[in-house]
């Protein structure tokens, strides 16, 4: 019984050995990952996030008579608005805009009405007035030259300066009595000009009582057709919304897309932004429906950046058309975007994970034995490869992992950095040249211009 008990212990401790040698030498050293030098077609796709959104869309605006500058109503709040992604239909109810303000602007009209309807009944009433007095003058005037000239007639049997003085007293009412008909014409074409102006401004007042009326009428707006209903959003961010200001510097407050016609709208940043093209190829994944896969291309680059928030990182906004329609597709849903900014043919890639970086330097580890840091210059890349433009060649070993001792090791390939950093200058050089070429054509471009601007006139000299 022993015997058995020892020989059974023993076969289970040989047993158990030979599991262990078997597993020691399945093992892998993860500190000696390599991989060789490929050359083959190589395709550079730059990835980024985007929201869907449609090419062509029917814009729901402020009511049209608040771009009426003379109702002197700059903006407006939006105190009610139906919640996004609404479906509407023609004349459904969207938003109200704030009828308070528009009652406050009524009732001051209607005072200023009521201020400019008396001031015009006071001006007729004061230039009639002033007229009346103006007549019973000329008529004064009128009698005073008729008896001026009866002691005129009635002198001819006195003396001589009796007759000079009747005759100089007549010419005096006769002057007097045109000078005051002259003044009765000026005055009255005065006061008429009075009482216009005022009629003006009663009539302005009253009209823009009547404006405020009809858009006190109309702030209750309602979609102009069928769809679905998305806010308005603004590049920097902002969305109109209920309690958000609208006026006729914002006019739009919600839209209703077309979805036959979509878009993804996209921020691609300065480093990658020179490889995108309109009309390259873009492949797009629907983070609500992972299974669905869309076909696309860029129609739209913008050249110039903006800021990202709270960063100092500049994007380019991009547009990618999606190609067919899919009703399981909404606006604002996030879209993956794979762009195909290029394919090459017969070159050189490695794995992005064998590049490594110190500074200015990026290299790899070359060689299996006795590895060493090559400085390579490298081209394009795509999430998992990157082009070898110098410093490799097809079939060579580099590591995925930094070898033991890497800090000692020395770098091969200094000639291909001074290469590179040569390239850069010269670039510069080129660029600069280029941009005073642009300056200097300027002012012969302007002399010509001038120049072109003075020929007819010289020719009509001559």
């Amino acid at each position: 019984m022993n015997t058995k008990r020892i020989i059974y212990l023993v076969l289970a401790a040989v047993l158990l050995l030979v599991l262990y040698l078997s597993f020691r030498q399945g093992e892998t050293d993860f500190s000696k990952i390599t991989t060789e030098v490929q050359r083959g077609t190589f395709s550079a796709v730059i990835f980024s996030s985007g929201q869907l959104e449609s090419e062509k869309s029917i814009s729901i605006n402020i009511p049209e008579k608040l771009n009426d500058r003379n109702l002197r109503i700059y903006e407006l709040t939006i105190t009610d608005m139906v919640e996004e992604g609404t479906l509407v239909d023609s004349g459904d109810y969207v938003a109200t805009l704030d009828h308070k303000a528009v009652e406050e602007q009524i009732k001051a009209a209607q005072d200023d009405l009521e201020r400019t309807l008396s001031e015009y009944e006071d001006g007729k009433i004061d230039s009639n007035l002033n007229l009346s007095n103006q007549r019973d003058i000329i008529t004064n005037a009128r009698l005073d030259l008729a008896e001026k000239k009866i002691i005129m007639e009635e002198s001819v049997f006195e003396s001589p300066s009796i007759q000079k003085k009747a005759s100089m007293d007549n010419e005096k009412a006769a002057r007097r009595l045109e000078q005051e008909q002259m003044a009765y014409k000026l005055k009255k074409r005065q006061e008429e000009n009075k009482v216009e102006r005022r009629y003006i401004n009663y009539r302005q007042v009253l009209e823009r009582s009547q404006e405020l009326e009809k858009l006190f009428n109309s702030l209750e707006i309602t979609a102009p057709k069928a769809g679905i209903l998305t806010y308005m959003k603004f590049s920097w961010g902002e969305i109109i919304k209920t309690g958000s200001k609208v006026g006729p510097y914002n006019s739009v407050i919600a839209t209703i897309p077309e979805m036959t016609n979509l878009i993804s709208r996209t921020y691609i940043n300065e480093i990658d932004i020179s490889k995108i093209k309109i009309g390259q190829n873009v492949k797009l994944g629907i983070d609500a429906f992972p299974d669905k896969q869309l076909t696309g291309s860029v129609i739209a680059v913008a050249n110039i950046g903006q800021a990202m928030p709270n960063s100092d990182a500049k994007v380019f906004e991009v547009k990618i058309k999606i190609f067919g329609i899919d009703n399981d597709l909404k606006p604002a849903m996030t879209t993956s975007n794979a762009i195909e900014a290029g394919t090459f043919a017969d070159t050189l890639m490695i794995a992005s994970d064998a590049v490594f970086e110190n500074d200015s330097l990026k290299f790899v580890y070359l060689g299996t034995d006795k590895p060493v840091k090559q400085i390579v210059w490298l081209g394009d890349e795509n999430e998992n490869h990157v082009l070898i433009r110098k410093g490799l060649k097809a079939g060579d070993v580099v590591w995925l992992t930094e070898p033991e001792g890497a800090n000692n090791l020395k770098f091969n390939g200094l000639e291909i950095f001074e290469e590179m950093k040569k390239e850069k200058e010269d670039a510069k050089i080129r660029a600069e040249k280029e941009r005073e070429k642009m300056q200097n054509l300027q002012p012969v471009t302007q002399q010509i211009q001038g120049s072109a601007q003075m020929t007819p006139n010289a020719i009509r000299i001559r």
